[in-house]
């Protein structure tokens, strides 16, 4: 009967714990980002300096952190992330990951597979259309933000444009962290 009991309080915990993480993770699920119409993945590609992020995993204390797509042979785009541990003096470091448009007719939308374990959204919601010179990238359930310049630095101006957009995306701006760059 003892055991029994147990078991019982285990899967109510287990159902309830996962019950709570389907609802953190889905908050936004019936409110999609709203990508950008037009992606010409060509004008894309190259290098792109983080302005600001939230912080997630691989990228936790990384400052100076760039990202390069590439494009391979079969179609897909070589993604590069690096940068440097806690200060732009600290170690080096960089993964590398996979991105592809799985809709070709959702232009902003990629998928981005890391350490070929998972895949994550990949979702351009913001863009200057006229030179590619900075993006603002996120995903559905508001976990991942980034704001992308191909400078190390934007202007006040413009980064007030690109908070104002996220907010309106509905991301929290308190929990942005602003990355110290350097030019490389």
């Amino acid at each position: 009967m003892v055991k029994n009991r147990k078991w019982v309080l285990l899967s109510v915990s287990l159902f309830s714990l996962a019950f709570l993480a389907s609802c953190a993770t889905s908050a936004y699920a019936d409110d999609p980002l709203k990508t950008v119409d037009k992606l010409e993945l060509g004008r894309y590609l190259g290098g792109w300096y983080e302005i600001a992020r939230y912080q997630h995993g691989f990228e936790k204390n990384l400052v100076g952190a760039k990202a390069e797509y590439s494009l391979r042979d079969d179609g897909r785009i070589q993604v590069v992330n690096s940068g440097f541990k806690n200060t732009l003096d600290g170690k080096y470091t960089s993964v590398k990951a996979v991105a592809w448009r799985p809709d070709e007719t959702v232009a902003g939308a990629l998928k981005v597979k890391f350490f070929n374990l998972f895949t994550s959204d990949y979702l351009v919601f913001g863009l200057d259309q006229e030179n590619y010179q900075w993006a603002l990238v996120g995903d559905n359930n508001r976990k991942y933000l980034w704001f992308l310049s191909r400078t190390p630095e934007v202007s006040p101006e413009l980064l007030e444009e690109m908070k104002m957009m996220a907010t309106e995306q509905g991301y929290d701006l308190t929990k942005v962290f602003m990355v110290p760059q350097k030019e490389r």
